[in-house]
């Protein structure tokens, strides 16, 4: 395991991290984002291209250190240090007083199926670059979606 990124992380330009989403999460993304095109094309493209290059693996199968839905998901934003837990859900269930955040906000497009370790840019809502590495991923308790 490598110890410390710094700011001096580089995320190869064209060349997105890999990312894996349970085949049982689908279907319910697919629709949100198709539902988006409208209100938000930018992030709902963004979505789309992400669900387009993952891989699709049955929920049995899905990685324990891979961001899910219900997946709480430890980061750091390499431009200051700074380190934030949240867990991702789908949008009727997200709470941000509850660090609960919709897969449709432009931080859970970019932490969808992203495993541990993995360093990732996203783009901000007031138009800010930063880059963000997965420190650490918890599955969703057995409390079902």
């Amino acid at each position: 395991m490598q110890g410390q990124i710094t700011e001096g992380v580089k995320v190869p330009r064209g060349r997105a991290p890999k990312i894996v989403i349970n085949a049982d999460d689908l279907k319910h993304i697919e629709g949100l984002a198709e539902g988006a095109m409208q209100r938000n094309p930018v992030l709902a493209n963004r979505l789309l291209d992400e669900i387009g290059r993952a891989k699709v693996v049955p929920a049995a199968k899905m990685p324990t250190t891979v961001v899910g839905i219900g997946s709480t998901v430890t980061y750091r934003d390499e431009s200051n240090g700074q380190e934030k837990s949240i867990t991702l859900v789908f949008p009727e269930n997200a709470d941000i007083a509850r660090q609960r955040v919709s897969v449709m906000t432009p931080i859970g497009v970019a932490l969808l199926g992203l495993a541990e370790g993995a360093a990732f840019y996203w783009d901000t809502r007031d138009d800010q670059r930063r880059t963000l590495t997965v420190i650490k991923v918890e599955p969703e308790a057995v409390n079902g979606n």
